[in-house]
């Protein structure tokens, strides 16, 4: 099962970085999702897959009695869930405004700031 989610961590880190390299800005917000969700199943594997229980320990006891389930990339995860979700909801927010003043979605027609016949950066060294 370890490869089949490696596989699948591989896979959504290149869809990601793919649409990451893209020049809409609506595919660039999918990709930063998709690549966060790569990441999170990354951590998730990295902290081992088992059936184990939760790491409750009963009364009368120092130490669990048997094999625990590791908390930490739960916990990691969770957190990293509710961060990627507040960056989604800020770049969905920043890319509609920026369609909205510039009535553009492709980054190639949003060069404002750049003068119009000015010459063009080298493509090649």
């Amino acid at each position: 099962m370890d490869y089949v989610l490696a596989a699948l961590v591989g896979c959504f880190v290149a869809m990601g970085v793919y649409l990451l390299l893209s020049r809409s800005l609506i595919r660039m917000l999918l990709g930063v999702v998709i690549l966060g969700n790569g990441v999170n199943l990354l951590i998730f594997t990295a902290g081992r897959l088992t059936l184990d229980i939760a790491p409750i320990v009963p009364d009368g006891l120092d130490h669990p009695a048997g094999p625990i389930a590791n908390p930490l990339p739960q916990a990691l995860i969770l957190t990293a869930i509710v961060i990627g979700f507040a960056m989604f909801s800020f770049l969905l927010v920043l890319a509609f405004r920026t369609y909205q003043a510039l009535d553009a979605d492709n980054t190639d027609t949003m060069r404002v700031a750049e003068p119009e016949h000015a010459p063009n950066p080298p493509l090649s060294y």
